[in-house]
């Protein structure tokens, strides 16, 4: 039995003390070290060591929560005597509960999600400087924001008073460079980065540094454009946060809070009938995959839209009571989600099916209203005609509502981004509006 797990039942012991009804705890240790250097010096360079716990005590529906990053057997108690205090005071609530036994992630599989990397402080320096360095040997690259380098270790058990206790060990190495290109005053940023369960599966310093001043490069000698309607393609990494804004709509408790712009839409039509959205947590040496959810429910493959249709909310087992259905295991979020491709083929593809449109490669500000669904972001990218790129482009807004910008999906790339938790590729959209000259 290891440290963390004999700390383990040291806690459920200290919680029984206390006469709960109920209880769920994690308990957690990471590890890693951060490494960021810019124009050839390191700006820091970083080992951190953390533990975590975070406990739940129920009396009948009354809950208290309490959270330490201490796990002295001392500070443990006081976390659940607080937690413990805070439960008999506080106002019942008749959605609070543990998720049902027979739910339990009472036997797990190997995800092979935990890879970690015995990487040196020199090391680390020497490959953030590489990254960084094989940038700034390309043309017109002016200046850096730097690279970083990042590994990351850790391991969380989880427990409640059904007799359940279980572990999750992961990792996750990145690397990533950031940098500014420039043509007479003229300067644009960009980045490029990798991310990996395992160290081997990361791309090479080299290879993230060439591409990062690649797109700098290309977004040099940017024009505005005309107020206007046209189509627009979404590239994989604006892509994700497009769908994530639709899973958002769709989680349990926004559904409860009436805060969703798509409000009651179970077994609606919200996608052409041709994009389905499913997450699929037991994937092996996947990013985002996950064995249980927040709440210790076994995780499994499951749709979310099918045949563009809404089949369930995303809940864990609060917001499922709060519905009255039964919870989906996504206490915490979906875990390895992806969006369909519907079509054969990636950007360059839907470029040349587009014919003339813009390519939205950069996003910034925040203007989307999660309720009314009002969507209005400051964007750059590329302007295409004839199914050609012509121009970057800068200076313009994107605008619509995602109810109707998801409707007016056309199609989803092959082209397919791995390196997040919702895997999607490249995105057309038959019209949206553009806001920038006059």
């Amino acid at each position: 039995m290891n440290p963390l797990e004999q700390t383990t039942h040291l806690i459920i012991d200290l919680i029984k003390q206390n006469k709960a009804t109920d209880f769920e705890f994690s308990i957690g240790k990471s590890s890693g070290v951060s490494t960021a250097v810019r124009l050839a010096k390191v700006e820091t360079l970083q080992y951190h060591i953390g533990t975590s716990f975070d406990v739940c005590v129920y009396f009948g529906k009354n809950k208290g929560q309490a959270t330490s990053v201490d796990l002295s057997k001392e500070s443990l108690k006081k976390a659940i005597e607080s937690a413990s205090m805070i439960a008999k005071y506080t106002q019942e609530d008749p959605f609070n509960g543990l998720a049902p036994k027979d739910r339990m992630a009472w036997t797990i599989p190997d995800l092979d999600l935990f890879h970690p990397w015995n990487l040196e402080a020199q090391q680390s320096v020497d490959i953030a400087k590489e990254c960084e360095q094989s940038a700034l040997d390309q043309d017109e690259i002016d200046n850096s924001d730097g690279a970083e380098l990042s590994s990351y270790e850790g391991e969380t058990y989880y427990a409640n008073s059904n007799g359940l206790i279980t572990n999750i060990k992961n990792s996750r190495h990145s690397l990533h460079c950031s940098l500014i290109a420039k043509r007479n005053s003229e300067m644009q940023t960009a980045y490029e980065y990798s991310i990996a369960l395992d160290s081997n599966d990361l791309a090479s310093p080299s290879s993230v540094g060439k591409k990062a001043a690649s797109f700098a490069q290309k977004k040099l000698g940017s024009r505005n454009l005309k107020s206007q309607k046209c189509p627009v393609i979404f590239i994989p990494r604006q892509s994700s946060g497009l769908f994530s804004q639709l899973l958002g709509a769709l989680s349990g408790s926004r559904q409860f809070k009436k805060t969703s712009f798509l409000l009651d839409s179970i077994g609606q039509s919200v996608l052409t009938d041709s994009i389905n959205i499913y997450e699929d947590p037991l994937q092996l040496k996947t990013l985002g995959s996950r064995a249980f959810d927040l709440d210790g429910v076994l995780k499994s493959k499951q749709f979310f839209i099918k045949n563009g249709r809404v089949v369930t909310y995303l809940m864990g087992q609060y917001s499922a009571n709060q519905l009255g259905l039964k919870t989906t295991a996504n206490a915490g979020g979906f875990s390895n989600c992806h969006v369909e491709s519907n079509y054969d083929g990636g950007l360059e593809e839907l470029t040349k099916d587009m014919k003339k449109g813009l390519i939205v490669t950069d996003l910034m500000g925040h203007g989307i209203n999660a309720t009314t669904g009002d969507y209005s972001r400051g964007a750059s990218g590329f302007w295409v005609e004839d199914g050609q790129i012509q121009y970057p482009v800068s200076g313009i807004t994107i605008a619509g509502n995602l109810k109707t910008m998801l409707k007016n999906i056309t199609y989803v790339g092959n082209d397919i981004d791995l390196r997040s938790n919702l895997k999607v590729g490249s995105t057309l959209i038959n019209e949206m509006t553009i806001a920038g000259e006059g």
